[in-house]
């Protein structure tokens, strides 16, 4: 039988070390993520690692080096996948990119685990874990700074959703407002939201804008039937 003639306890005793290295390094990573409550905790870490792992090995095994490098290249690209599962879109706002960087990386970890590189899976983990904690009270000090500082700028988005039969109305009014408070629209985006609505994205051309304004606009329109939601965001980039 095939099956028996597969049977390798060499080749199985390198498996095991390969995915216990996994299961501990992608543990390691996955407290870390589970201690700070993210989407995708000590489980999903683990999983991930273990899985890299699993292919690697076999590919190693089945087609050699050359196997492994094909299975490598697909596994990043599934990761990606996975990861974008974890991005959430919530009022404007972009969450979970670090939380899919650190699938992607629990990913890597386990192909050098699968593949028998067991001193650069390590490696690699202690970079992960410094990312992600060493490099956080740098990021939350930057993060307080006031939002306008010389070195950020600031990008306000006023966000208005409404009915499809109701978008021209529900246009005008947000251009009108706008154009009174004196904000002007640099870019302006309409996309379906639904089936039955769409939602318009107004950038504002202002990079300091009083956000007592905002709210005063936001006040002024939401009352609107043509106006199902309306809520504004600043963002920054450098």
């Amino acid at each position: 039988m095939e099956v028996l003639n597969n049977i390798n306890l060499s080749s199985l005793a390198d498996t095991s070390i390969s995915l216990v290295t996994a299961f501990a390094l992608g543990s390691l990573i996955g407290l870390e993520r589970q201690y700070r409550q993210r989407t995708a905790g000590l489980r999903t870490n683990v999983l991930v690692a273990i899985g890299a792992a699993i292919f690697v090995d076999v590919a190693n095994r089945l087609h050699g080096h050359e196997g492994a490098t094909h299975v490598l290249a697909y596994v990043v690209s599934g990761i990606g996948f996975l990861g974008a599962g974890v991005i959430m879109r919530e009022e404007g706002n972009v969450r979970g990119l670090n939380t899919a960087a650190t699938l992607w990386c629990s990913a890597a970890v386990g192909a050098c685990a699968g593949a028998d590189l067991i001193c650069e899976a390590g490696l690699a983990t202690v970079f992960v874990l410094a990312a992600n904690t060493l490099l956080r009270p740098i990021v939350n000090r930057i993060n307080r700074q006031p939002l306008d500082t010389k070195d950020v700028e600031v990008t306000h988005t006023v966000y208005v959703i409404a009915p499809k039969e109701r978008q021209k109305d529900a246009l005008h009014r947000l251009e009108e407002a706008l154009a009174t408070a004196a904000l002007p629209v640099n870019d302006l985006v309409i996309h379906a939201f639904g089936d039955d609505a769409i939602e318009i994205e107004a950038v504002l051309t202002a990079t300091s804008v009083d956000g007592s304004v905002m709210d005063q606009i936001v006040d002024e329109l939401s009352p609107l039937d043509c106006v199902s939601q309306i809520f504004w965001s600043p963002s920054t980039s450098e």
